[in-house]
């Protein structure tokens, strides 16, 4: 499905590096509106053969800019071609894993195309209800942006056919892997039409997304912004060895770093995350666990305050964090080590975003060393080590993180048993005062938004 080249922008228009590859001036005003000057290395690479119709397999990482070299195309292909989107038949298909990365594509679309207004766009996914999605639907939409579950369950009601999908857009296809929605996804695919232009996006390329790449793209453009399974280049990483019991002190300690402005904290389950999360608002941290146990509208109410600052930590899993694009993450602190290596590159990842810096710590146990060596072998780099060469049994010989001021004494109390080496005074409940203002929890539930 080929299409010859797309004209620049008119004279007058938005003048930028984004006029050279040959989007509209409407597209032009919406990236200045956004701040967004300077194309990254995957939009100046797909956005000019995608304007000219072609298929493309994309090998980036989160953070390189993927949604919108994909979404600016899509927009002005669909602008221009001044068609109407039929009832339950949408125009472009974009596949995603989670709710959350769902919700972030859709709200690209919308920004993106702002001065676009006879274009219709519409996400859909799973916990919550589908009757606002099916009323959507029913009035035609020109782009869907769906989870692979959802959308099977409207086409089996025939709530939606895909047989006007004009551009198909798999994401994060490896994670649509690791989460065991490959067969919905092909499901989906055999819905569609063979006559389509069709992209797929993936941050690594295990044989069955490449056999299933080759199934769905014809004669591809592949574009590789970074090899598979590099980490980012500005993320200082470091590593503390520490007993498994001492994990949860350590973490507080190392969050008393004010340096530490916004963090997502890793865990490897849904129970440790809870875990995680009721530790540290015991002791007054603005925290939130985000999960895939977690009802739809509390998901949301954890991001927008990661988001807006009201929480200042966010613990999460690796399938829920997969969709977290949230600017300003200063540190990513994997409290548990993934036995994963290609997941240590994604969590960190989610840091030192559009040209900033960023820190990874790792809480390493003894029983996570050989998860460490694993990780260090795919990085191909030591991870460097501040706390507990001597003595991997325990934290009691982690120093301070670099630029962490000196701990203030907390106040007398009794009953709150010796100090432990290293950590100054045994930890407690934080003073309902102090830095950055304290309240009272009014019976709030473990994981309401904190002040600290």
């Amino acid at each position: 499905m080929h299409r010859e080249s797309s004209p620049g922008a008119r004279p007058g228009a938005v003048s930028s590096p984004f006029s050279a590859l040959g989007l509209s001036e409407p597209l032009l005003r919406a990236l200045a509106a956004r701040s967004y000057h300077t194309p990254t290395p995957i939009q100046s690479k797909a956005i000019p053969p995608l304007l000219e119709g072609r298929d493309l397999l994309g090998i980036a990482q989160t953070g390189t800019g993927k949604t919108a070299a994909f979404a600016l195309p899509l927009l002005q292909l669909l602008a221009e071609s001044h068609d109407r989107p039929l009832p339950k038949a949408p125009r472009a298909l974009v596949l995603s894993p989670t709710r959350e990365l769902a919700a972030q594509i859709y709200d690209s679309f919308v920004a993106y195309g702002r001065h676009l207004p006879m274009l219709r766009h519409a996400v859909i996914f799973g916990g919550v209800g589908q009757g606002p999605q099916v009323s959507a639907l029913a009035r035609g939409v020109d782009v869907l942006v769906a989870t692979p579950g959802r959308l099977h369950d409207l086409l089996q009601q025939r709530h939606v056919t895909l047989r006007q999908v004009e551009f198909f857009v798999l994401d994060e296809a490896d994670r649509m892997l690791d989460m065991g929605f490959i067969h919905d996804v092909k499901r989906v695919i055999r819905e569609l039409p063979q006559d389509r232009q069709s992209l797929l996006f993936s941050a690594t390329m295990p044989n069955e997304i490449a056999t299933l790449a080759r199934s769905i793209l014809h004669d591809p453009l592949r574009v590789d912004v970074a090899p598979p399974a590099t980490t980012v280049e500005m993320v200082t990483q470091r590593v503390h060895f520490v007993a498994k019991a001492d994990k949860p002190d350590l973490l507080a300690k190392l969050l008393d770093d004010d340096a530490i402005e916004r963090v997502l904290v890793f865990t490897r389950t849904k129970h440790g995350a809870d875990k995680v999360a009721r530790h540290l608002h015991k002791l007054n941290f603005r925290v939130q666990a985000i999960h895939g146990n977690k009802s739809q509208s509390a998901r949301v109410k954890a991001l927008d305050g990661f988001r807006d600052g009201s929480v200042r930590v966010l613990v999460a899993t690796d399938i829920a964090a997969r969709g977290i694009d949230v600017p300003g993450i200063t540190h990513v602190i994997n409290f548990d080590l993934p036995n994963v290596p290609e997941n240590y590159v994604h969590r960190i990842g989610r840091t030192a975003r559009a040209g900033k810096t960023g820190v990874a710590i790792s809480l390493c146990n003894d029983e996570e060393r050989e998860f460490l060596r694993d990780i260090e072998k795919l990085i191909k780099l030591k991870v460097e080590v501040i706390g507990g060469r001597s003595a991997p049994s325990s934290a009691a010989h982690a120093p301070a993180p670099a630029h962490t001021p000196a701990r203030r004494p907390a106040p007398a109390q009794q009953g709150h048993g010796p100090r432990r080496p290293g950590h100054g005074p045994a930890q407690k409940p934080r003073p309902q005062h102090g830095r950055g203002g304290r309240g009272q929890s009014h019976g709030r539930s473990a994981h309401a938004p904190r002040s600290r």
